[in-house]
């Protein structure tokens, strides 16, 4: 154990031992385990407090839970935003209602997570998956219609500026790979 850890929860293990050497060296060692083990668990129990404990948690990859979540608030947003910018254009192309259907899968699957440990690491990954499929697709489709413009690529900018933007849907991809990252972390103490 650090010496930083021993002094503070409360001295050093010679000290301990020379306590309950009297019993004999295993009833010693195990009181002092135990004493060590309360010790620590007070002291961080005491100085983990909000943000302190989420820190520690993501210092130590322990943030499934948050990650669920944000998955989920992230669908949410991301599929509203898609809805409006599909809408403006009508809904011309019958794809462009995948993403928006995806948007509620993806957050049911990170509620879904945030609640169980199990659906973290089955439902979520396979909607999460499924979105970030649907985003790299997106942008394959606005490559194309930028493409498809007058001028098509060497009109480069008029066409980044007036057709469809092209790394929007990697947007959705973003949302998506969090789905799938927080699969693979572990849950929060």
């Amino acid at each position: 154990m650090p010496p930083a850890l021993l002094r503070r929860i409360g001295g050093d293990a010679r000290e301990l031992a020379s306590a309950y050497a009297p019993d004999g060296p295993a009833a010693g060692a195990e009181r002092i385990a135990g004493q060590i083990a309360a010790r620590a668990r007070e002291a961080a129990a005491e100085g983990e407090y909000g943000i302190d404990r989420m820190l520690r948690n993501i210092e130590t990859g322990r943030f499934e839970r948050s990650l669920s979540a944000l998955t989920a608030v992230g669908s949410v947003v991301t599929a509203a935003e898609i809805f409006f910018e599909h809408d403006k254009a009508s809904f011309g192309n019958t794809m462009m209602w995948l993403p928006v259907i995806l948007g509620p899968v993806g957050a049911a699957a990170g509620v879904a997570g945030f609640l169980d440990k199990r659906m973290a690491k089955t439902v979520l990954p396979i909607a999460s998956a499924t979105i970030v499929a649907n985003g790299l697709q997106g942008t394959y489709l606005h490559a194309r219609g930028i493409a498809q413009k007058p001028g098509g690529w060497s009109n480069f900018r008029y066409n980044m500026e007036m057709g469809p933007p092209l790394l929007a849907p990697l947007l959705v991809t973003l949302v998506g790979g969090m789905g799938l990252l927080a699969a693979i972390l572990r849950r929060e103490t």
